[in-house]
């Protein structure tokens, strides 16, 4: 893999820091997460969740307690 070296503000290394989920996460890992969030969702995904909607719609969910009890749990 090839790196390269960016200059950020201090105030930004520090937005980055408040962003990471564990102590070791790399800044890159930070930086990639954020562009995730920002991308675009697949055709696939789109129709996914589509598809969950139209079963919610219909009524084809079931609540926490009832999948608990089904489960007996």
């Amino acid at each position: 893999m090839e790196t390269t070296t960016i200059q950020i503000s201090k105030n930004l290394q520090k937005k980055l820091e408040e962003k990471k989920m564990f102590a070791k996460e790399s800044y890159e890992e930070v930086i990639s997460d954020l562009i995730e969030d920002t991308m675009e969702l697949s055709e696939e995904t789109k129709r996914d969740i589509a598809e969950a909607r139209a079963e919610i719609r219909k009524g084809k969910v079931y609540t926490l307690a009832q999948v608990k009890k089904r489960l007996k749990l």
